[in-house]
């Protein structure tokens, strides 16, 4: 794996800026990496071994996917939204899976670790570097139940929904008085009042070599 310095300015490109999530997110990865085995987690033979679950769409979420390689696409990165700042590292080989928590003390204890800094977000950045992980971290070694469906590769589960004729993958349907439905249709969904609209240049397609085409 690279070097700390190395992964934060990396993390902090791709997000867009420098703060201390990126700061926290960089070290939860490394010791999430760390403690399940996979040192090189982008490398082409461990990210296939590897599954993180996010609990926080929050800076830190954008800097473990940035130093593990994960991602949604890739069915490698889950997020589950408990407003927690943690993530858990599971070895798909291994089995072994672990949950690395950010303490609420390491930000009361950030003025004793940098007190040179005046500002108080330079202050935290300065202070989880100097942190160890024993202060920074709580963890737990967890099991973590991984369905067929859930595991990378190309989609193997299919349904369709009976109220609108949607395909549902991996098993995300809801069965429900003998219908199989699709979560919007089940009454989950996170918008309501939908409608078939169209909309302008519906008909537009790229052109053979990809420019816009009015």
């Amino acid at each position: 794996m690279q070097d700390f310095n190395t992964l934060l300015n990396g993390s902090a490109a791709a997000h867009g800026h420098l703060c201390p999530g990126q700061v926290v997110g960089v070290r939860m990865a490394m010791l999430g990496c760390r403690l399940i085995g996979l040192e090189e987690p982008t490398r082409r033979d461990q990210i296939k071994k590897l599954i993180v679950y996010v609990e926080m769409d929050r800076c830190t979420a954008d800097a473990v996917a940035f130093v593990t390689g994960v991602k949604l696409g890739r069915r490698s990165l889950k997020f589950v939204d408990y407003g927690i700042m943690a993530a858990t590292f599971v070895n798909l080989e291994s089995g072994a899976a672990y949950r690395v928590l950010s303490t609420e003390d390491a930000r009361e204890l950030a003025e004793v670790y940098a007190p040179e800094q005046g500002d108080a977000v330079a202050r935290q950045m300065e202070a989880y570097r100097r942190m160890p992980d024993s202060v920074l971290f709580r963890v737990q070694q967890v099991r973590v139940r991984l369905k067929a469906s859930d595991f990378p590769g190309p989609t193997r589960f299919k349904a369709v929904c009976t109220r609108c004729g949607q395909v549902i993958r991996d098993h995300r349907e809801v069965h429900r008085n003998g219908e199989v439905l699709c979560t919007p249709c089940a009454g989950g969904a996170y918008f309501s009042d939908a409608r078939e609209v169209n909309w302008p240049g519906m008909d537009w397609a790229p052109a053979a070599d990809g420019r816009r085409v009015a």
